[in-house]
């Protein structure tokens, strides 16, 4: 690329070449005149310099061809310019001096030189020749021997005026130079240094001006594209709409202006989106084309297209993440509402995924994902959509009217496509998915549909869960009927949200004796729902809907206050009620919801009674979940003070080596082990098992559900201490409870 030094020397040389070309010409003119002078007899042809004059004329062409450029900047070159008015100088005066009438002569062909001078020379030097050709003057004068002084002082004057306005020429030229210099310098500063390339196209197509910065934009070499069609360096996708621009800017008004988005080759033939400005200026004599401006928005498009990403896209497994993957179901309704046709939703759940993320770690499960999001884009064609929503769910849309088989058939294959092993470090898993589908049929846009895409995504969510609810693995079609059963559970959701607003639970306790004098030591917390229509309500009908809605969390919390609130008061009312505890259930959201020991605190205080008459009853089946975060849940209860029972015991997974982990203080024998204690060996030796474990690890144990004398005798033999049941009382209010701490 050439620099502004180096544009401002190529004006120099140009203007040198031509001051010296002139200087050869007016030397050869007034050698030329000396010769038809000396031929004519005008002039003795006996003078000295006849001869030299002769023969600078016929070097004259020779003189014209030597290689002035390179002699540029050389010393001889530089003296060339200067020599040459000296040599002009120095014929004028010979010829005037060989002429009687030589003194006006002078006058006039110096007149020559000083314009030579004064177009070429700086202003210093021009003064320089107009002191020697008033000098030459005068002393020509003298030499010819003129008498008319009037004369010579006129023409003497004449050329001091001459030589005067010489120098004023000359430095002003010099001024414009400069000024011209700088304004070339600014120019091409801004040509090398613009943010736009620039060219100029003919009618044609054709490139004739290529701007400097089209070589650090875009890499070419300067004047590279001079010649070139313009629509070669266009890219072909783009080249259609250019050609019907440039004839649009080509037919425009003079300087209209006219903008487009493309992409163009650059000089490593990649290609750069570019934003086209141009105007047309085909009437302009020294342009005669459309002036295209090409700002280069490269890295523009790079980043709206990452921010889009970013927007758009799951960033680890780049799929259509929850926001696209809704706008194209939402177009695809439309397009199938159009055309008539049906459209179907696939969701894809990853059949215990948190077991893998959990025991393997975070990045093993994230690379499982990678790997089973490639295996869904490998089993779909370009045109559908895959979707990671969050998580281990995934979904995808498929158009072009779907019928329920072939939803079918692609549930089928989606599920097929993520059974085989995956291998991810050396280790072989097994994974499996549920899949749900919901299809939705359009008639036509004279039968609009009501369902977008949250309802569609509802009915697939809802049959995935089905297809978990039958064993994983496979896929389920929707069926209106569990949208029936989501609402039926939103009621319920909202009914049980309302009885604990408004207080229709209360609770009942059932009394725990000792199995030997049946005195009575402990009670049991149990809740029931008052329910304004219904009635009361045992916890089977709602505890269930509580633990998966995560109401039971608030709820559990409500039954822990309430039961050591009324402990509280036996306490303070009957004084053989000091050693009395209460008994509560814990369920396992409530074990995983933060915040429990606070609530356990809490509760313990308001109601100001020992933390060692309050016990938590937590299942055998809760104790194997988790079991490092369960037992530090558990460790933080024991430094409460409060005591731990296991519920049910032996129904669950019975690894009797988690008691000796788990501060555990009570065990309770499940019912059905003490329905049959009296009458079948079995369940007899299996209640003597769990009586004697609980004495080796000094535990106490409390059958459940006694409801014959025989079964009571049969556990006190066999060595249990406590018990509870019908036998002794069911489930009652607190005033019942009174009457039997009144009567004890």
């Amino acid at each position: 690329m050439r620099e502004g030094t180096e544009l401002e020397d190529e004006h120099q040389v140009e203007a040198w070449l031509r001051h010296v070309r002139l200087g050869l010409l007016l030397c050869g003119a007034l050698s030329t005149l000396g010769v038809v002078l000396a031929l004519t007899g005008a002039i003795p042809a006996d003078q000295p310099w006849a001869a030299p004059t002769l023969g600078a004329t016929m070097l004259l062409p020779a003189a014209l061809r030597l290689p002035w450029r390179r002699l540029h900047g050389q010393p001889v070159g530089r003296l060339s310019g200067y020599a040459l008015g000296l040599l002009q100088w120095a014929g004028i005066t010979a010829f005037a001096g060989a002429d009687p009438q030589g003194p006006l002569f002078y006058a006039a062909a110096y007149t020559i030189v000083l314009l030579y001078a004064c177009v070429g020379y700086p202003a210093r030097v021009v003064a320089g020749y107009g002191a020697l050709c008033v000098l030459g003057f005068v002393g020509l004068t003298a030499a010819v021997g003129v008498t008319d002084t009037g004369s010579v002082v006129g023409l003497a004057g004449t050329l001091l005026v001459l030589s005067g306005l010489s120098v004023a020429l000359a430095a002003s030229r010099e001024a414009r130079d400069a000024e011209r210099r700088r304004r070339d310098k600014r120019a091409l500063a801004l040509e090398n240094h613009a943010s736009d390339g620039v060219v100029v196209v003919d009618d044609a197509g054709r490139i004739h001006y290529q701007s400097p910065s089209m070589t650090r934009i875009f890499g070419y070499a300067p004047d590279e594209l001079v010649g070139c069609v313009s629509l070669t360096l266009v890219h072909p996708d783009d080249a259609a709409q250019t050609r019907a621009w440039f004839s649009q800017v080509g037919r425009s008004a003079p300087g209209t202006v006219a903008r487009l988005d493309i992409r163009l080759r650059d000089a490593d033939a990649g290609w750069r989106h570019v934003e086209l400005t141009g105007a047309n200026q085909l009437h302009d004599p020294d342009l005669r084309g459309l002036v295209l401006n090409a700002h280069d928005v490269t890295e523009r498009k790079m980043l709206e297209e990452q921010l889009s990403r970013q927007t758009f896209h799951d960033p680890l497994t780049g799929l259509a993440n929850r926001a696209l993957f809704r706008n194209r179901v939402h177009h695809a309704i439309a397009r199938g509402q159009r055309a008539g046709s049906s459209i179907a939703l696939f969701l894809v759940d990853v059949d215990n995924f948190k077991l893998i993320n959990d025991g393997l770690g975070h990045n093993v499960g994230d690379r499982l994902l990678a790997t089973i999001a490639s295996r869904l884009r490998d089993e779909l064609r370009p045109s559908d959509t895959v979707a990671r929503l969050g998580g281990d769910e995934f979904a995808v849309l498929v158009e072009d009217d779907v019928t329920e088989l072939s939803a079918a058939g692609v549930a089928e294959r989606l599920v097929a496509a993520i059974r085989p092993p995956i291998h991810i470090d050396g280790e072989q898993l097994f994974v499996f998915a549920s899949v749900g589908v919901s299809i939705l049929k359009v008639q036509g846009p004279d039968q609009p549909t009501n369902s977008g895409a949250d309802e569609l995504l509802r009915d697939a969510d809802l049959a995935m869960y089905a297809a978990k609810a039958a064993g994983g693995n496979r896929y389920a079609l929707f069926d209106p009927a569990m949208h029936a059963d989501l609402l039926a559970v939103a009621r319920q959701r909202s009914e049980l949200e309302r009885a604990l607003a408004e207080g229709q639970f209360v609770v009942h306790y059932q009394p725990i004796v000792e199995l030997s004098s049946t005195r009575l030591v402990g009670v049991e917390a149990l809740v029931r729902w008052n329910h304004p229509e219904r009635g009361m309500i045992g916890p089977g009908a709602f505890i269930p809907l509580a633990e998966t809605t995560g109401l039971i969390v608030p709820l559990g919390r409500w039954v822990l206050r309430q039961s050591c609130l009324q402990l509280a008061r036996w306490r303070a009312a009957y004084p053989n009620a000091a050693d009395v505890y209460v008994s509560v259930n814990l369920s396992v959201r409530q074990i995983q919801a933060p915040g429990l020991i606070e609530d356990v605190a809490a509760a313990i205080d308001e109601a100001g009674v020992p933390a060692g008459n309050v016990t938590l009853e937590l299942t055998e089946t809760l104790l194997m979940r988790d079991t490092a975060a369960t037992a530090h849940v558990l460790a933080d209860l024991k430094a409460l003070g409060v005591k731990l029972a296991v519920d049910d015991f032996g129904t669950g997974y019975s690894a009797l080596s988690y008691l000796r982990t788990f501060p555990v203080d009570i065990l309770k024998i499940d019912k059905s082990f003490v329905d049959g204690v009296a009458t079948n060996q079995e369940d007899a030796a299996l209640a003597q098992t769990i009586v004697q474990l609980g004495r080796t690890l000094n535990l106490q144990t409390l059958a459940e559900g006694i409801e014959s004398a025989d079964q009571s005798s049969q556990l006190e033999a066999l060595g249990c201490t406590y018990g509870q049941g019908f036998l002794f009382a069911r489930p009652t209010a607190p005033e019942e409870v009174e009457a039997l701490l009144r009567q004890s």
